[in-house]
């Protein structure tokens, strides 16, 4: 059975809407399902709906940036209580934090003659302010077009230099992402529930077995272990910890969007691979 439990929507950096996230997984023949935003459940009802329609099993789910004695990670967070009063004060105040620190970065953009009306820009985000649609906004201007390709001595600049130059860069004030804290989530899991995993670890050198022996001790029940970001030696080696901490194993295409033609062959992460329920071992505890 194929399942997919990591994709993304427009409600955070994904580009398809929750109802057209399920369209796609439908026609890719996907029976269980999760949308994973980033630091926000907006998007769940819709994709609940429309997976219901569409005969695919939805599974409640998020994506957390989160940080434990200054590491950090990013933790998947499945059969949750999505209506918790006090969750939702926990990703207020994390999207708050992210919406101050979005409007500093524009503003020292604007400090040099970029021309972005940052209030309109900001309010166009409700939920989670996505870098990347940020990047569309700023471009969507002839003339901040024409001043990143100076500034980049580049033809062509693609979106991870972009943000790399303006966002990332030593030289100036750098982007930094919301994070909450580890054990605040997993205090929280207490009162509303579900199952908490290790999100993609091999995509930031995080695959170690004293890491995950920490989050273990901590209360994590699982790893992601099929990814995109994953090579197949860090599946392989994946799939080793989870068996000999005997967590559950996950798997997601990480699903944002469809690439542009002519850019690649490879459309979209799921491209990559497509997964099957049965090679997960302790799945079931998830998607039932």
């Amino acid at each position: 059975m194929l399942i997919d439990l990591q994709v993304h929507s427009t409600y955070s950096d994904g580009y398809l809407t929750p109802t057209e996230v399920v369209g796609f997984l439908s026609k890719q023949g996907v029976k269980v399902a999760s949308l994973t935003d980033h630091n926000t459940v907006g998007g769940i009802e819709e994709f609940k709906k429309a997976c219901l329609k569409a005969q695919i099993k939805p599974i409640v789910g998020i994506e957390l940036y989160t940080r434990l004695n200054r590491k950090e990670y990013n933790l998947l967070w499945y059969n949750f209580d999505h209506t918790s009063p006090e969750l939702h004060e926990i990703l207020r105040q994390s999207q708050a934090s992210r919406r101050g620190r979005t409007r500093t970065i524009l503003e020292i953009l604007v400090s040099k003659s970029f021309k972005i009306n940052i209030n309109k820009v900001l309010d166009k985000y409700n939920h989670y302010i996505s870098i990347n649609h940020l990047i569309d906004d700023i471009l969507a201007v002839p003339f901040n077009r024409k001043r990143i390709k100076e500034d980049l001595g580049v033809r062509h600049p693609r979106e991870e230099d972009i943000i790399k130059y303006y966002f990332y860069n030593s030289k100036r004030p750098k982007f930094s992402n919301s994070h909450i804290n580890t054990k605040r989530i997993f205090d929280l899991r207490k009162k509303i529930g579900g199952q908490i995993i290790f999100n993609h670890p091999g995509k930031y050198n995080q695959l170690k077995q004293a890491i995950i022996e920490n989050l273990k001790r901590m209360g994590i029940d699982g790893i992601e272990v099929m990814s995109p970001h994953h090579s197949v030696g860090a599946i392989m080696y994946a799939q080793f910890l989870a068996n000999e901490m005997n967590l559950i194993m996950t798997g997601g295409s990480d699903f944002h969007r469809f690439e542009r033609d002519g850019l690649a062959n490879l459309k979209s992460s799921w491209d990559y691979f497509k997964i099957d329920a049965n090679r997960l071992n302790k799945i079931e505890k998830i998607i039932g």
